[in-house]
């Protein structure tokens, strides 16, 4: 990181700690439209954390209702949904595929600021996955080969050896998306703001879609 950056962004810190000595979420400022409003929010974590901001927990739960959480990464979001990428073979793709209904939580640190989202996931089309595929580095790429994710694995060395295989398959051309790899997109019907206050006096705006497919707003205690 360039040294102009960092005091950028240490000026940004510093401009963030004085403001939340002051801040504040009002339905009466609050963006009508949930995802405009988290775009918003969403905009300045990037520019605090530019590595990092993306970063949310991803809740699902099995037939049972045994729940899991993970750390997965935010790589598009719009009026439709919130989207991530993963083998679907994973943990998670298994307890999507028998519950759909999942969770998501962004946390950052420097704004004192968290989202949650709630809602139904559905795969992304094929094309969607393709190109983002065609985006990560050829690495990651035969990675997503390599690895049947969430399986048993005895040995590292397995995984490396699964690796070399499609280094040489590979070699030359370009990495295909799996077939067994790609993209979910999480479909809200309820976004919940909290902003941080004194005291543990928090903010918290939560917005629920109506059967109309608008947005309904509500204040919730902290």
């Amino acid at each position: 990181m360039s040294i102009i950056k960092k005091l950028v962004i240490r000026l940004l810190k510093s401009s963030i700690s004085r403001y939340l000595d002051e801040a504040k979420l009002y339905k009466a400022t609050a963006n009508a439209n949930p995802v405009r409003q988290f775009a918003t929010w969403f905009d300045l974590a990037k520019q605090l954390d530019p590595e990092f901001a993306n970063a949310m927990v991803l809740s699902t739960s099995s037939s049972s209702g045994q729940p899991s959480s993970r750390l997965v990464l935010l790589k598009d979001f719009d009026e439709h949904g919130f989207v991530f990428y993963t083998n679907y073979g994973s943990r998670k793709s298994c307890e999507l595929a028998d519950n759909p209904q999942a969770n998501l939580v962004f946390w950052w640190k420097e704004v004192y600021r968290q989202v949650r989202v709630e809602g139904r996931v559905e795969k992304v089309s094929r094309a969607e996955s393709e190109a983002y595929f065609a985006t990560r580095v050829r690495g990651s790429q035969i990675g997503a080969w390599a690895s049947r994710q969430s399986s048993t694995l005895e040995h590292r060395a397995d995984l490396q050896k699964k690796i070399d295989a499609y280094e040489k398959k590979f070699k030359g051309q370009e990495v295909p998306c799996p077939p067994f790899w790609g993209g979910f997109r999480l479909l809200p019907h309820a976004i919940e703001f909290w902003q941080g206050r004194e005291n543990r006096l928090h903010d918290r705006l939560r917005y629920l879609r109506t059967d109309f497919g608008t947005w309904e707003i509500e204040r919730l205690s902290p």
